[in-house]
């Protein structure tokens, strides 16, 4: 009943969850153009995903996976030898094993082991229920993988209608590659989008409550528990990879806006503009923009005398955030409104260098840690 008295409340008085604030870029957030300013290594036709065992870098690019050594400047990537899908199957997700092989999600819907010593290993569903929307996989030491089952009700490449529908069906999934068996280890999340396991425990990503949570077990029996680490992103988060230097590295495929936030409050607008208008103008988070003269925001509202306002709301953007091994912000990249590096979801670190996939412009990005680092100090 306080609950519910509560939510009234926020709605009424603007507040709490009912709020269309969002966090502005300062201190370790303040923009610069170093995602814009990365070497394109690549141009891809549907990058998904990236993974490295630390010599390599591996590329889900449709149905395939590119393999790239990690000390080259230039791309010239080999075919991975295992790493092709079925026909008309879209890799959503890899991850690569620490005893060879590797982890890939097929549409979303299985994930299937291959080479190494588990290859042939196949997962479809978990504690009853198929997987739906798998979007990332990350493996483990003790040979389990964790991965992310978007939602439950939506496939993968529908994250937008998901987040439209207000969707909190999301899964973290826990799977041991030694005997087969699996688990749920946190479920009904605002869409689920990447997980790794850390020194503080099991991170994972909450994409529509813009934070990454820890999940842990419930000394009372209740199963599992979470717990915000990092919370009020200024965008969406997605992956999470451990960097070289301690820390990690985590992605935002978009960032929030008053605007889209005051859309997600209107449930009679938000209704009518998914059964009326195409996917693609809906006023809300995207991977590109600037394509056509139909997307909701364009002209006087983000240019004034062919000059991009500051104030300009971006409807898509390129972020990467380093965090410490606490959680804590240590410095971020960006891509800024008016770049083309947009829509990133996936960052790895491999010899030296930071290897990102811009999703909304199809590349694969370079950037020298040190190189960065040296320019964020200056």
């Amino acid at each position: 009943m306080m609950a519910a008295l509560s939510a009234w409340s926020d709605r009424l008085l603007g507040r709490g969850e009912a709020s269309i604030t969002v966090p502005v870029f300062d201190g370790a957030l303040k923009s610069n153009q170093l995602i814009e300013d990365a070497t394109v290594l690549a141009e891809l036709t549907a990058p998904a995903d990236l993974a490295t065992d630390g010599v390599s870098v591996f590329v889900a690019d449709g149905s395939r996976v590119w393999q790239h050594d990690g000390q080259s400047a230039n791309w010239a990537p080999s075919e991975f030898a295992y790493g092709a899908a079925p026909a008309g199957q879209a890799i959503t997700a890899l991850a690569c094993l620490p005893n060879g092989g590797m982890a890939l999600a097929l549409d979303g819907k299985v994930i299937q082991i291959v080479g190494g010593p588990q290859g042939g290993r196949r997962f479809d569903s978990v504690a009853g229920a198929p997987l739906n929307a798998v979007n990332a996989i990350s493996a483990t030491n003790s040979g389990r993988l964790f991965a992310t089952d978007g939602s439950v009700t939506q496939p993968a490449e529908r994250w937008k209608h998901d987040l439209m529908e207000l969707g909190k069906s999301g899964r973290v999934l826990e799977f041991n590659l030694t005997d087969g068996s699996s688990r749920e280890r946190a479920a009904g999340l605002a869409y689920a989008y990447g997980a790794c396991e850390t020194a503080q425990g099991l991170w994972a990503c909450e994409s529509w409550r813009h934070r990454v949570v820890r999940v842990g077990s419930d000394n009372g029996g209740r199963g599992e528990t979470l717990k915000p680490v990092v919370d009020n992103l200024p965008g969406y988060p997605s992956r999470l990879a451990p960097a070289a230097g301690g820390g990690y590295w985590l992605t935002c495929f978009a960032l929030r806006t008053q605007l889209v936030e005051f859309v997600l409050r209107e449930p009679s607008f938000r209704k009518r503009m998914l059964k009326e208008i195409e996917p693609a103008y809906w006023i809300a988070p995207a991977l590109n923009s600037g394509n056509t003269f139909l997307e909701p925001m364009q002209g006087a509202h983000l240019k004034m005398m062919g000059v991009v306002k500051p104030w300009a709301p971006p409807r898509s953007y390129g972020l990467v955030i380093r965090l410490t091994e606490d959680g804590r912000i240590r410095y971020s990249l960006h891509s800024r409104f008016d770049g083309h590096h947009h829509g990133v979801v996936a960052a790895v670190e491999c010899a030296g260098h930071l290897y990102l996939l811009a999703k909304g412009c199809n590349r694969l990005l370079r950037i020298s840690v040190s190189e960065l680092e040296r320019s964020l100090a200056a």
